[in-house]
């Protein structure tokens, strides 16, 4: 089992960043590969980024490429993401996940996080 808690959300005026961490317990994180997702309201979960087990490869949705980053750290368990120039439509509740294989699927994610609520105002 892995339990994994996210952090780092908050509210932030466009244009301004944030840095989201997702700290894993229970078992170690470099068995995994990592994704980020988000949940806007009255909307369903989307792929956000998505990191191999050893950083090696990642992987972004079209509308965060140059402005998010997606990184790790298995010596501390924990995975991060930059956002940088974040605009109103950024905001949504953002959630790890653990999984075997990178992915942009939700179900191939085994782990989940309960989220942090990330609000970007205009």
């Amino acid at each position: 089992q892995v339990q994994l808690v996210e952090s780092g959300g908050g509210l932030v005026q466009a244009g301004g960043s944030l840095r989201l961490s997702c700290a894993a317990s229970g078992r170690t994180l470099s068995s995994y590969a990592m994704g980020w997702f988000r949940q806007a309201p009255g909307k369903g979960r989307e792929f956000v980024a998505a990191i191999n087990w050893n950083g090696g490869s990642t992987d972004y949705r079209e509308s965060v490429k140059g402005r998010f980053t997606i990184s790790r750290s298995n010596a501390r368990n924990t995975v991060y993401l930059q956002m940088n120039s974040l605009t109103p439509e950024d905001t949504a509740v953002y959630s790890c996940a653990a999984g075997l294989h990178t992915s942009r699927i939700v179900s191939r994610y085994d782990y989940w996080g309960q989220g942090t609520q990330v609000t970007v105002s205009s």
